[in-house]
């Protein structure tokens, strides 16, 4: 069983940055792709980012390519997600999953297996 906790959320005006952390324990981290996901009120949990066992591969959703980079640290267990340029349209809880299948960057909710609690971004304009 592995248990993902995020971190690094809060409010930031457009524009600026921040740097969402999800660390893992329970389970052989370096062996899993790893996801980022966010769900904004009212709507669907969406696709923001993959990335695989190694870090050597990586996937973003349209809305956030050139914005948002995914990248891991084996060492330590941790998988980020840095976001640049924030709009208030990315306003949404963020939730960090991962994927036994260590290669696949998957896009879809079911292709993950283990989730965290999430964090609350909010971008105000």
């Amino acid at each position: 069983q592995v248990q993902l906790v995020e971190s690094g959320g809060g409010l930031v005006q457009a524009g600026n940055s921040l740097r969402l952390s999800c660390t893992a324990s329970g389970g052989t981290f370096r062996n899993y792709a790893m996801g980022w996901f966010r769900q904004a009120p009212g709507k669907e949990r969406e696709f923001v980012a993959a990335i695989n066992w190694s870090g050597s591969g990586t996937r973003y959703a349209d809305s956030v390519k050139g914005r948002f980079t995914i990248s891991r640290d084996n060492a330590k267990n941790t998988v980020y997600l840095q976001m640049n340029s924030l709009k208030p349209e990315d306003t949404a809880v963020y939730y960090c999953a991962a994927n036994r299948l260590g290669y696949l960057l998957g896009v879809g909710v079911t292709d993950y297996i283990y989730w965290g609690q999430g964090t609350q971004v909010t971008v105000s304009s």
